[in-house]
């Protein structure tokens, strides 16, 4: 809606704010072994996300590229002079959309049983 009615920079917000509670959420629902004031910041979120659940192979790259790209799109649109295009604003509400349901149905699983080593078993 805020796309549709010419509001390019509150779309952007919107939508990184979208993959941002999705990514926290994520952590939580994973039981990631971080502190709870990782989401006091978007870069300890976004790194945390990227470390637990990317890197871990439980998510796929793309979503942690989505999710930083999304971020920087943001930024210019909340506090730079520049001007976010209507299209890169629909990129990253496309990455929004494609970003929550790819969590959804990824980490809608239940968590992997850890291996007789100890060690969890993450696909990939």
């Amino acid at each position: 809606m805020l796309l549709d009615s010419g509001d390019v920079d509150g779309a952007c917000n919107r939508a990184y704010y979208a993959m941002f509670d999705a990514a926290r959420a994520a952590l939580i629902w994973s039981a990631a072994p971080v502190e709870p004031t990782v989401a006091k910041t978007h870069s300890s979120l976004i790194s945390a996300f990227s470390l637990h659940l990317v890197k871990t192979g439980r998510l796929p790259v793309e979503l942690g590229k989505a999710l930083n790209r999304a971020a920087e799109i943001r930024l210019v649109a909340d506090y730079s002079d520049d001007e976010v295009t209507a299209d890169k604003a629909q990129w990253v509400i496309e990455c929004a959309a494609g970003f929550i349901e790819t969590v959804r149905q990824e980490l809608g699983q239940p968590v992997p049983e850890p291996k007789e080593t100890g060690s969890p078993d993450f696909p990939g």
